[in-house]
Order: structure tokens, then sequence, then C-alpha cells
């Protein structure tokens, strides 16, 4: 599976200087570590846990699995037996035993505003963190136990990282919902994972535009009485509003960016949303709370969170993570993806409302004692050049975003960038979908300036951490490949018949046994796990992906081969777009595909067939945007939406998708068509195109 011999064709290595101080310094020590990740998992996964805090050993074998639906159900256990605290092997570990307690810790907070900034240190961080976890415990009048699940629906702030591990230190399961999408969409979460309390905020501003996040949270939980699922109650974190005054732990200065005037459309009535018989607020709560808590100890296979990712049936997924592997994973994969040193500065530009900013801001940092940057605004507010501003400001040293990202700040060329010196940079990373080898050579020239690694990283919230990667001093890279598996993870390429590809070859991209970060199981829904990730092939993890290895054994990641779009590196279902579309009185079909686009990967081209009687127009198309964009949120929002008096279907009744995918992108070579009910719709959609020219 690992050549000897890597291609010197298209090939870039990391600095000699890298290499000296670097964790895995060459290909062929990766290579030896590798072997000994899947021959031997329990000696190689044993040393790392040593590094860490167990009330209990674990006993028996430190992996045991079984991936084959036909021999029985689904299961992977990892040092079961052992017991641990996540919270404390992350904060106490490194405040009393590793003697980190005055080192910054997750937040350099840096607010949507420059001069917005806060440093709270690894002390700092557990006093705050027991705090909260007493108040859930005991103030929140809610008495949040072992096992409960908590949703917190917060922006980018410090807090967030704190209500987190507040509820792992006491046992309970949160799961996070990214502060874009809809009061639906939160409703739908809090609904299927049966939560026992909302924690949020009133509310941020993201660049210039206001979000109103209480409104929307109360949207969610009047959806959620209306379903018959009361929430009864929702603690609430002064964000803006002039009332938050107090001067947060560690802060240099008054938080005078902090104390922002009251939310606009509270203008009239001076005060936020508020409902005192379900409503807390968190800064009231906080203040007479103890920060002092013992941990829960759990044991390893003790959900850890929820976080849910879109469904190919449109129904998003819980995937559901436990404590002992999850930890080790992203305490190994971010340690050696991006060769932590003690004094890097580590800046990861994700929302933690995602799996990277739970694995690559919070848990994978935390464990190994790093200083990171927390980011709240966004890459081109105030202006293009912000980012370049906050790696010189913190001596950011690894640096990790989207393809997305670097394609939209391409566009804006050299000059914002070199308006700073970026000299601290030493490896750069992308995440979130595939990079195409231009903006890896734009990344790697312009922002590295040739001389930092581009870790170009392929995983999926389903894995919990890196599963194909370079590792920065030992990986030859080649431009738009996710290079080698990761330790103890086992690739394969797969024919549509389920028969291993070896060589060069393309298929479906597979795993032949788990690793200790893979998911355990969808929530509430074990069937839907197995009929997901394991039915196709029996005996393999399904990743959904396609992918190409090449002569070199590197591995190319082609795309999704499921009903799935990768919209800025966040996936979407189409079925739950199709969903939102047709929930419309006027429509009565839709169907949605992807489009390329040049800065955000794919966008979404809809394809709605209205009811009878009914005109296509502009305030029409406006309405439907706006209806995706409330059931699902703004990532959500379709780019393109054609009116189609009728969908190309086959005789049976399927819509055949990859002729619209055709039709959306004005491309004429439509293939085998034979199947088809009608060819004369093809003509007329492509006659109707809404972006003839685009």
């Amino acid at each position: 599976m690992i050549p000897e011999k890597v291609s010197k064709e298209d090939v870039f290595h990391g600095s000699e200087e890298l290499k000296k101080e670097a964790h895995i310094p060459s290909f062929e020590k990766y290579k030896e570590l590798y072997l000994k990740s899947i021959e031997n998992p329990d000696e190689f996964w044993g040393d790392i846990a040593k590094d860490f805090f167990w009330k209990t050993k674990h006993s028996g074998p430190f992996l045991e699995y079984n991936f084959d639906v036909t021999k029985g159900e689904i299961f992977i256990k990892f040092m079961e037996g052992a017991s641990t605290n996540i919270c404390y092997n992350l904060l106490d570990r490194n405040v009393h035993e590793r003697k980190l307690g005055d080192k910054r810790s997750v937040p350099s907070g840096e607010g949507n505003e420059p001069g917005d900034e806060l440093t709270v240190t690894y002390r700092e961080l557990l006093q705050r963190v027991c705090q909260f976890a007493n108040v859930l415990k005991s103030q929140a009048k809610q008495e949040v136990k072992k096992g409960d699940r908590v949703s917190i629906y917060m922006p980018m702030v410090v807090e967030l990282v704190v209500a987190m591990l507040a509820c792992v230190r006491i046992g309970a399961v949160h799961s996070i919902v990214f502060a874009g999408f809809s009061a639906e969409s939160l409703c739908e979460r809090i609904l299927d994972s049966e939560c026992s309390l909302l924690i949020t905020a009133d509310g941020f501003y993201r660049g210039d535009k206001l979000i109103n996040l209480k409104l929307i949270a109360d949207e969610a939980l009047q959806k959620c009485r209306d379903k018959g699922f009361p929430l009864q109650k929702c603690i609430m974190l002064k964000h803006l509003s002039k009332e938050a005054e107090e001067t947060p732990l560690g802060s240099q200065s008054p938080p005078a960016k902090r104390s922002c005037p009251d939310l606009q459309q509270e203008k009239q009535t001076g005060r936020v949303p508020w409902n005192p018989k379900v409503d807390l607020c968190w800064h009231a709560l906080v203040r007479g709370a103890s920060d002092e808590c013992e941990p829960e100890w759990c044991n390893s296979e003790d959900p850890l969170f929820i976080l849910y990712t879109s469904g190919s049936t449109g129904k998003p997924k819980g995937v559901l993570h436990t404590i002992s592997g999850y930890m080790l994973y992203t305490a190994t994969t971010f340690k050696l993806v991006f060769d932590h040193q003690p004094d890097d500065v580590y800046w990861c530009t994700a929302d933690l409302g995602w799996i990277t900013g739970h694995s690559y801001i919070t848990y994978g940092p935390l464990a190994n004692g790093a200083t990171s940057v927390l980011f709240e605004g966004l890459p081109t507010y105030p202006d293009v050049s912000r980012m370049w501003e906050i790696v010189d400001k913190y001596h950011v040293s690894k640096f990790y975003t989207a393809p997305t990202a670097i394609r939209l700040l391409m566009k804006y060329g050299k000059e914002p960038v070199h308006k700073y010196k970026r000299e601290s940079l030493k490896v750069l990373g992308t995440v979130g979908e595939p990079i195409n080898p231009e903006a890896w050579q734009w990344y790697y020239n312009v922002v590295g300036e040739k001389r930092c690694p581009i870790v170009d990283t392929f995983w999926q919230t389903e894995t919990g951490g890196h599963v194909l990667t370079p590792l920065p001093a030992a990986t030859p890279m080649k431009p738009g490949s996710a290079t080698f598996p990761f330790f103890g993870v086992v690739p394969a390429i797969l024919n549509e018949s389920g028969e291993e590809l070896e060589g060069p070859s393309e298929g479906y991209l597979v795993f032949k046994q788990p690793w200790p970060g893979v998911m355990r199981t969808v929530y509430g829904n074990k069937q839907r796990f197995e009929t997901v990730y394991f039915k196709k092939f029996p005996g393999y993890y399904v990743t959904g992906d396609g992918c190409r290895r090449d002569e070199d054994g590197y591995y190319w990641i082609t795309g999704r081969i499921d009903d799935m779009l990768n919209v800025s590196g966040h996936l979407l279902s189409t079925a739950e777009v199709e969903s939102a579309l047709v929930e419309h009185e006027a429509v009565a079909e839709a169907a949605v595909v992807g489009r390329p686009h040049p800065v955000k990967g794919e966008s979404l081209y809809c394809f709605v067939t209205l009811t009878d009687g009914l005109t296509f127009n502009r305030t029409l198309e406006a309405d439907l945007k706006r209806q995706v964009r409330e059931k699902i949120g703004a990532i959500a929002t379709p780019d393109f939406i054609q009116n189609a008096p009728a969908l190309p279907k086959t005789r049976s009744g399927k819509i055949m998708r990859r002729v619209l995918r055709k039709i959306a992108c004005d491309e004429r070579d439509l293939g085998d068509i034979s199947t088809l009910a009608d060819s004369s719709v093809v003509d007329q959609l492509f006659q109707n195109r809404c972006c003839p020219n685009v």
C-alpha cells in the first residue's frame, strides 16, 4: 500500500529546518510507524494512552470491532473497562501535572471587530469550566446529569468552549448546532437528541450583519412546544447586550467591544426577548458558582457528543462519538498532522458548530496544551487582509482553513497578503473538501512563500479526525492529493461489485478496519448507522466518497458518490433542500443538483415543477430561496432556481440527476439517455436554463 519510492515529478517537500524538530521527520519513519499501527495497534495506541490520565485501567484488547453486517451487529469498542474524564485530561492535567496553568489556552479570542480581543490561560479556562459545570448541575434548576443531552447554539466565543467542556466535565452529552442554522434546523436537532437544556446567546455580528440568535432560539423552542416537546430551560449569554458588563477572566482591559448596544430588533423595548419561565441569565448563574468541580469519571465508550451531519435521505444524522478513542485520536492527529511544538500558536478558522471545530479547535489542541486563536469574524471583514493581520498579530505558526476561503481570497490577488509579513507561519492546512491544484499552488507560493508544507486533510464528521493526510516534514506532497492514510487507518478502493482494486485505480473509498476516533452509531438509530455505512459493502466502512489512487500510491478524493453536495466545505443533502422547496404550496416537484462554483466548490442548482396554473417569476424565486434559508439555514440558500415544466425521468419514474447536472452546467454531451420516458423534456430544460451565460 505504501510505495517504497515516490515520484519526484510535481512533488513538494518540507524544509530541512522543519525536519530537525519534527515528530515524524521522514517518509521512512512514517512507513515504520504506520505498519506498527495496523499490525500491532495495542502497542501503538497503548504508548499514546500513557500520556493521559485514567481513573481505572482498561482490560482486554485496545480495540474490538465487527465491520461485517453479515456476521452480526456492527460495533467498535476501544479501551473497554477504562474510565477517565476528557475535561480533566484537557484542563486539570495541563494545569496541575504539566504546569501550563499560565499558558494561553484555546482563546486568543479575536472578535468580529479588530481590537476586540481576549486572552484566557489554562488555569482561567479551568475555573470558568468548573463554574459553569456547577451551574449545569444545580443552579440551572434543571440538574443536568450524566448522560443528559444539552443543545448549544452559540457564536464563536470563549463561552462556547466553556459550555462544551462543562458538559463533558459532568458527563453530559453536548449537541452543538451551528449558529448559522435556522430555527427549524435547531428544533429538529433538539427533538432528535431529546435535549434537556438549550444554551444560547443574545446575538452576534458576522461582518456587518447582525444575527439575532435569541430570537431564532425562541422560535425553535416554540416549534418544539408545538410538536409536544416543551424544553423547560434556556440559558442565555449576554454577548452583545449592554447588560453584560463584567470583565471576563484574564482580560487585559475592559471589554469595550463586548458591551455593544442592544440588538436592533429590540431597540423599541430596550431588551432582548425574555421569558422568565424558561430563560436564565448565564452571568447571574455563574456569579455565585464555585470554581471547583469534581469531574464525573466516565467509561471509555460512554457518549461524548452528538453532532448532526446531513443525510442523503434528507433527515440529518446524529453522529455519536465516545470518550477515550476520540480523545486519543484527536490528540494524536493534531500533534502529528500539524507537527505541534510547545511554542506554536495555532489557528483553525472553522466554526465550532462543525466537526473541524470540535476536533481541531477544542479537543485536539487542548489535549496537547496548545495555544490557539479563536476567531469570531469573517476573512473579508473589515477588509480582505484580516486573516493575515491576525497571523502577524498573534505570530501564528500553524494555520488551518478551507479551500473555499483560499479561493475567495485568491480573487483579490497577492497585495492584501503581502501587506503582512507572515514570517511566523510554518505549516498550512486545508479541510472540508479537496483543494484544487491551482488554489494549492497559490496557498503554497503566495501565503506560505514556498517554505510552508500544506497538509491537505481528508476526513468526515463520522471519522472524528484526519484519515488521509500528509505529515508536514515526512510526506512528499502532490498538489490536490490527500496523500496517504494516517496511523491505524487502512483504506481500500472498491468497484461497483465490491471487489478491491489494486494499484492505480478509481472507485469507492472505504476503510477496512476502525481507528479509535471513528463514530460509534447514529444517535437513536442503530439501523440507519449500519445501512448508511456498512450494508453496501459488508466488511467495510463506506465513506460515500469516490477516490483515485495513482501510480505512486497517492489518494485523490474525487467527490461525493451519493446525493450530497459539498458547499463551502459543508455537506448538504439534496433531499433536504428538495423537501424544503416542495413544502411551498406553489411547488409540485423539485430536484437539486450541484454545479461547480469558483469559490464555494459547489453551488445549488434547483429545478422546480410548479402546481398547474401557476407562473414562475422573480417574486416566487425569491420566496423559494427564503423558504430554504428559513428551513435549513443561509448555507443552503439556492444559487439558481430553474422553472422545470417536467423533469427527466426513466420509465420507472426515477429522476435522472446525471442529466440534470449536465443541464445545470450547459454540457450537451448527455451520454446514454435511451431510458428516458420523454427525451423532449431535456431540450425544454436546456432552453429554460436560468443562467445561460454562466
